[in-house]
């Protein structure tokens, strides 16, 4: 039996009073000026970032607020942002996106807010809440309903001791993300250490002996795909077509296998390996080509076709994250056949090549195995949170 179980057991042996949140909670709704509030909270951001730092909204110029103060919870009354919650530590002003909870003087001294809060955080609420939610496209939560949800109130003691176990836990799981990503940042700093430092060539080929500084056109063609017209893409289909805001990302477009079968035999196409590089927008952000059945964008998606006994892909791969390509453009930066074909890169010969490129390889592995495995340890800690968290706020209900 834990302290919990065993709290609950002397205190309330034949189990916890559910009340109506309606019956212990109020919906303050006193109104201020714009000019008397410095925080305006809107329903996008009632959560705090990940540096657990709040980010009020931009307050309007005029009009007024429904006043909040700290201790109120403040939760998302409109899809998608019903599961959104905050514990206000601040006061400010909201709108009626916003559903406003303050405890009355009644239970004042029976209601830990905190606690309140986590009861309001749970799946279980946002279920209820979810389920009677009421409208067209944007459905908003049911005021009158969300009062009729029934809070668990256990003595004030057994409520403190909860909040304490669960703000140790969240503070725990804070303490291990921010040490992983210390540990993600180091990481990437090693790597971009060691990159710098071995494609760093002077022009007479000083620092690593028979360098030569080549041209990117002596090294191969610089090919593209060709164009793809709207029209022949859909949201889904046979054949992912990565355009230059999805390149390296999820696509969201497609074409059809006939098409793609036809353009990739007629026309230029990477070979499994080959370096694919944005030439819009983040200029050269690299993908390495995995050989599966896709299509890029023209002319924002450019590779070179270099001859790999002058030139290796895995330290083409590398040197592209150090060169400094000359763009054009205005606000949208470009490169363009001539800014790559004339951009001139240190060669060293092919054994310093895979030398260079195992030992970056070997960096970046390290570095992006923990960036893949930090999301899902967050994820995993949140989970074990939540779990926790839904049991702790489980009780047996007091029979009349």
């Amino acid at each position: 039996m834990n302290k919990i179980d065993k709290m609950l057991e002397e205190l309330c042996p034949e189990g916890v009073e559910y009340k109506p949140l309606g019956e212990i909670a109020d919906y303050p709704n006193k109104r201020v000026s714009m000019k008397e509030i410095d925080c305006y909270v809107g329903v996008e951001n009632l959560l705090k970032d990940k540096h657990g730092v709040f980010k009020s909204n931009a307050k309007p110029d005029s009009g007024n607020a429904i006043l909040f103060v700290p201790n109120d919870i403040l939760i998302g009354n409109i899809r998608p942002y019903l599961k959104k919650i905050w514990l206000a530590d601040t006061t400010g002003g909201t709108n009626g996106d916003v559903v406003l909870v303050r405890v009355n003087k009644n239970y004042d001294r029976k209601v830990n807010r905190k606690f309140l809060f986590f009861i309001l955080s749970s799946d279980s609420f946002f279920l209820y809440d979810n389920n009677h939610a009421k409208g067209g496209k944007m459905p908003r939560g049911d005021k009158g309903k969300i009062k009729e949800y029934e809070i668990p109130l256990p003595p004030i003691e057994v409520q403190d001791e909860i909040v304490r176990i669960l703000d140790k836990f969240a503070s725990l799981a804070a303490e291990l993300q921010a040490e992983l990503q210390a540990e993600l940042q180091a990481r990437q700093k090693q790597y971009e250490y060691y990159r710098d430092k071995l494609l760093t060539f002077t022009k007479n080929g000083g620092g690593t002996q028979g360098v030569t500084w080549m041209k990117m056109s002596e090294i191969g063609n610089i090919c593209m795909c060709k164009r793809i017209m709207k029209h022949q893409t859909s949201k889904t289909g046979d054949v992912p077509f990565y355009k230059i805001g999805t390149f390296g990302g999820k696509p969201d477009a497609y074409i059809s296998k006939e098409l793609y079968a036809s353009y990739r035999s007629s026309y230029p196409f990477p070979k499994k390996g080959d370096i694919l590089i944005s030439a819009s927008g983040t200029i050269g952000r690299r993908v390495i080509f995995d050989g599966k059945d896709a299509y890029f964008q023209d002319s924002n998606i450019v590779w070179i076709s270099n001859n790999e006994k002058k030139v290796l892909n895995a330290y083409l791969y590398h040197l592209y994250a150090v060169i400094e390509w000359k763009t054009e453009g205005g606000t949208i930066k470009r490169l363009y056949y001539s800014n790559i074909s004339n951009t001139r890169i240190a060669v060293p010969p092919l054994a310093e090549q895979e030398r260079i490129a195992a030992v970056l390889d070997r960096f970046e592995r390290l570095t992006t195995d923990l960036q893949a495995g930090l999301p899902a340890e967050i994820k995993a800690r949140q989970q074990q949170y939540e779990y926790y968290r839904d049991r702790l706020l489980a009780f047996k209900r007091k029979t009349a």
